[in-house]
């Protein structure tokens, strides 16, 4: 059953409009040699909406014999193909078969990425038209309903039919295009008997309008699809603000880099044209586009896109590179190991795809209940229109009582019942300081029973904070501050900030070694601030705590210490949170000692460090292969896949572009005490959402068989489908009137020990 397809279009017609034409050579130009005898291709595939749309794409690509996988990722909008190769297959045969479907597809080149703007553009623009004529006509329907004489009535419903025709001919485009797709392909859809309702009882208005009947129902079919269009728009609205994600860590990657000839020269090379054993230059500030290692220079890389981690970790000739990673200072010269395609950065991006596409496979509530609906409604229609012509010969009321049918039947108050729900609950969360990117998130979140936390930027605060000075004394302190000063590391920036009153000085000279440290010569002396060796010094502290050491002339004089500072808020989020789920786990990049030291301060036994963001994953896996289901929270880029992967994620504000885009919410304050809040109000939304199913079958248990005896014309079965939609707003806007957070018992200790913390 296709849902939202527009129609069978010759992929190469794309041609016509300055794009990318589809033919056996372009498409092995965009596909990947597996190695193995297989390729592999991803297509765009800009019209799928729903599950319905991904099982007819994968139903007509999996008759074709050489292709081993066919999958469709809803969020990305895009179908990945896996085929043998050794038989005698032409790859467009993969187009021809999403196309068979009803579906476009087309390169990725040729992908418009504001499709889904223009597409809103259109549901608001046609819900404004529908919501304005069905006003206007409305009121001369009272006017009608009053009493008006036989003249008097028919310029009426003159007027209303010169409002409707054209307002449903516009606001039903997107119903009427969808239907006449699904039906040309040999499907039915939730569209097809909406479509036929709206048309059906406008004709029947323009003939008994002609004719000088006493009733026409132009209020009727413009209300329809005023009503039909609210839930459209909400759903779209919700579903298209999760597909960014993976095209934003994607974008991380550079165009390309400078190539270092071997007569010393630099050419400039795209990313897809960088092959193994190539040698670029990679200046500071430029991202690493491939994996590889230095060759040659120093310098500090900033992996936060690797570990979650915002510490500079020093590099030098011999240390890896990873793609993503960006050279904070110094010229380095990096030999490539890996091409594009294999790199680091590729490969978080082929894990939050797979990961994605695993969470499409989540039915929502409503996908399930419109699985059933299209055939079931039309069979009663047909049913109504053919008994009441046998039994009476009335074909007209036949007709009329079969139109009504039709309109009892609409699924408003089925398309209403969760986006509505959905949007209610987004306004209270967004209230209260978190946005909701997806409807269906807020279903999986009111199941959740795991809880998993990233340390970095999540529970901590993401930047160190001056602790104290364990050697030396006021002298040293000063003289660390201003040499603080003048770098800009993120642990003098944090001494610098904590010592704002001390006064500044003119040093003689000023040098500052990428991954060491700053040196300064003031008269005869010699100054060094950074790192133990680079200050002569051995490093014995606390490892839960960075150190920072100062030198005079080549003898450490001074030591101090910073840490990365909890949230003020996180350790009574974390005890009213234990009383909602059954374990609370710590995921983090990070040393051993500060997430011990972190662990230790929140009382939580299931720890894990030193974890990359492959083995994040896995741990979310085997979280999920125990049956839980787990809500994950992090910051970084690094849990991008992560956040995508998890049963339902969430992000703070302070989070990484790509972390927040990946993520289900996001709080929009910063701070996590929303948390325990926001899993309370979801398992309010999904009662809501039941009440709101539930009064959707009493209103047809009760409305259908009315409509079919005859006892429910098309106005009264229009008033009775906007009275069931009326009713389940009003159920969720009890989200709102009682919407307080309940309190909870909180109990001494619930988790589950998995690696207990030393």
């Amino acid at each position: 059953m296709s849902c939202c397809a527009p129609g069978i279009e010759a992929a190469n017609e794309l041609a016509e409009k300055g794009q990318s034409k589809i033919d056996n050579e372009s498409l092995i130009a965009g596909s990947i040699d597996l190695k193995d005898g297989r390729r592999q291709l991803e297509l765009a595939v800009p019209d799928v909406h729903c599950a319905a749309c991904m099982r007819s794409i994968e139903s007509e690509l999996s008759k074709l014999e050489p292709v081993e996988l066919g999958r469709v990722n809803l969020s990305t909008k895009r179908v990945k193909v896996i085929w043998r190769t050794q038989t005698d297959f032409a790859p467009t045969e993969l187009v021809n078969a999403v196309n068979r479907a009803g579906y476009r597809a087309m390169l990725l080149e040729a992908e418009d990425e504001n499709a889904k703007d223009k597409t809103f553009s259109q549901l608001v623009r046609a819900l404004a038209v529908a919501g304005f004529a069905a006003m206007n006509i409305m009121l001369f329907s009272i006017s009608i309903w009053s009493g008006a004489d036989a003249s008097t009535r028919d310029l009426f419903h003159w007027i209303s039919a010169l409002i409707a025709i054209p307002a449903v001919a516009f606001a039903g485009q997107h119903f009427f295009r969808s239907a006449f797709a699904s039906l040309k392909v040999g499907r039915l859809n939730m569209d097809v008997p909406i479509s036929l309702a709206v048309i059906l009882a406008l004709g029947l208005s323009v003939f008994e309008t002609a004719n000088s009947g006493e009733h026409a129902y132009f209020d009727a079919s413009v209300t329809l699809l005023f009503f039909l269009l609210i839930g459209r728009t909400l759903d779209h609205l919700m579903r298209e603000r999760a597909r960014s994600a993976v095209r934003n860590l994607a974008s991380l990657a550079p165009r390309g880099a400078l190539q270092r000839l071997d007569d010393g020269r630099h050419s400039f090379i795209k990313l897809k044209q960088i092959g193994v054993g190539m040698r670029l230059d990679i200046a500071a500030g430029e991202r690493i586009p491939v994996d590889g290692f230095v060759v040659q220079g120093n310098g500090e890389i900033d992996l936060s896109l690797v570990t979650g981690e915002s510490a500079p970790e020093p590099v030098s000739k011999g240390h890896l590179l990873l793609a993503g990673a960006t050279n904070l200072s110094g010229m380095i010269t990096m030999q490539v190991t890996k091409p594009a395609h294999e790199s680091f950065l590729a490969r978080m991006v082929s894990m939050m795809e797979a990961a994605e596409g695993s969470r499409a496979g989540y039915k929502r509530i409503a996908d399930r209940a419109a699985e059933i609906y299209a055939p079931v409604v039309h069979l009663l229609a047909l049913a109504t229109f053919l008994g009441w012509g046998l039994y009476n010969g009335d074909w007209h009321h036949a007709l009329v009582t079969a139109i009504a049918v039709l309109i009892i039947t609409c699924p408003c108050a089925l398309a209403l019942a969760v986006p509505i729900v959905h949007v209610v609950a987004a306004g209270r969360l967004f209230e209260r300081g978190m946005m909701m990117r997806d409807g269906a998130a807020l279903e999986r979140l009111a199941k959740i029973d795991y809880a998993a936390f990233d340390k970095t930027g999540t529970l901590s605060q993401g930047k160190p904070e001056f602790v104290s000075q364990t050697e030396g004394g006021t002298p040293e302190l000063e003289m660390a501050v201003r040499l603080a000063r003048l770098s800009h590391h993120p642990f003098s920036k944090a001494l610098a900030q904590a010592h704002k009153s001390i006064t500044v000085i003119d040093f003689d000279q000023v040098d500052e070694l990428p991954g060491q440290g700053i040196e300064a010569r003031l008269g005869g002396d010699v100054w060094r601030l950074g790192r133990a060796a680079f200050c002569a010094a051995q490093d014995e502290g606390d490892e839960g705590l960075s150190r920072v050491y100062l030198a005079k002339n080549g003898v450490p004089v001074g030591v101090f210490e910073f840490e990365d500072q909890l949230r003020p808020e996180v350790p009574a989020m974390i005890e009213r949170l234990r009383a909602q789920v059954k374990g609370i786990s710590l995921l983090s990049g990070d040393r051993k000692a500060p997430v011990q030291l972190v662990a230790k301060q929140l009382g939580l036994n299931q720890v894990q460090w030193g974890l990359t963001p492959q083995e994040k994953l896995d741990q979310l896996t085997a979280l999920e292969k125990a049956h839980n289901r787990v809500l994950m929270v992090g910051d970084g880029i690094n849990d991008a896949p992560s956040l995508r992967a998890a049963y339902v994620s969430m992000a703070p504000s302070s989070a990484a572009d790509v972390g927040r885009n990946a993520a289900d919410f996001v709080l929009t304050r910063d701070r996590l005490d929303q948390i325990p809040f926001a899993l309370t109000l979801a398992k309010r939304a999904a009662n809501a959402v039941k009440q709101n199913f539930g009064l959707a079958i009493a209103y047809n248990m009760v409305a259908i068989p009315l409509a079919i005896m005859g006892f429910a014309t098309p106005l009264v079965a229009s008033i009775a489908m906007s009275t069931s939609s009326v009713l389940v707003t009003l159920n969720a806007l009890r989200l709102r009137i009682d919407a307080k957070e309940r309190k909870v018992q909180i109990p001494l200790s619930t988790n589950q020990k998995v690696m207990p913390a030393e």
